[in-house]
C-alpha cells in the first residue's frame, strides 16, 4: 500500500511537500549533503542501500528514478569537485503516459516552492524539435529525432531540462526533468544541437 501511495504522489503529482519545508539538497552541494537529504525526504523514501539513486516501480510498466549525479547533463565528463551537478527524475509509464504537466508537478513535489517558482519564471534558451530537426528527420528518417520533445530553461538559481519521448501518436511513455547548474547550460545546448 505504501508503494501505491508513493507512486500516486510522485508519478501522478497529486501530493505536495509540507508548507515551509525547503529543498535543502540541490545541485552545487556535496555528495554527503545530498545523500542525507535523499534519506530524509518524505516522498523519495529510498530503500535500504539507496543513496544517490532511488528507484520505484509498482509494475514493470510504471517506473520512477531519482538520481543525483556529479556529472553535468549530456555527455558525461569527469568532475572531481565532489559536488552534485544535476538531479534528475526519470519516468516510464505505459499505463497513464507521461506529460509535461506530470513532470512539472513532480518537480513541485520533490522540491520546495522557491525551486518550482524559479522553474516557472525561467527563460527558455533552447527548445526542440526545431524546424531543422524536422528537415533532418525527414531526410534521414530518424524516429529518435521525430519523437523527442524538450526544452532547456535558465532560471535565476538553476537550469532545467525537460524531455519527453513521444513513441506513439499523441502518447508519450517516458520523460525526464533535470535540475542542474546554470554553468552547464551551454555544454548541454551544444550537445542537443549536434543531434540535428
Amino acid at each position: 500500500m505504501n508503494k501505491l501511495k508513493f507512486w500516486a504522489s510522485i508519478v501522478l503529482g497529486v501530493g505536495l511537500l509540507c508548507p515551509g519545508q525547503s529543498a535543502s539538497a540541490l545541485p552545487g552541494q556535496t555528495i554527503e549533503e545530498v545523500a542525507a537529504w535523499i534519506q530524509a525526504h518524505p516522498t523519495l523514501q529510498p530503500a535500504s542501500g539507496e543513496t544517490l539513486l532511488v528507484r520505484k516501480s509498482d509494475t514493470p510498466a510504471r517506473r520512477f528514478v531519482f538520481e543525483a549525479l556529479t556529472v553535468s547533463p549530456g555527455r558525461a565528463e569527469p568532475d572531481r569537485s565532489g559536488l552534485i551537478r544535476m538531479e534528475q527524475m526519470l519516468f516510464f509509464d505505459r499505463i497513464n503516459g507521461v506529460s509535461r504537466s506530470r513532470l512539472e508537478n513532480s518537480l513541485q513535489v520533490i522540491y520546495d516552492a522557491d525551486v518550482f517558482e524559479d522553474y516557472q519564471r525561467a527563460r527558455v534558451v533552447y527548445r526542440y524539435p526545431t524546424p531543422e530537426h524536422f528537415n533532418a528527420a525527414q531526410n534521414r528518417r530518424s524516429p529518435l529525432l521525430e519523437s523527442l520533445q524538450g526544452e532547456v530553461r535558465r532560471g535565476e538559481r538553476f537550469a532545467y531540462w525537460l524531455e519527453i519521448a513521444q513513441i506513439e501518436a499523441d502518447t508519450a511513455y517516458s520523460g525526464q526533468i533535470t535540475v542542474f547548474l546554470i554553468e552547464d547550460i551551454e555544454k548541454l545546448v551544444l550537445e542537443l544541437q549536434s543531434r540535428e
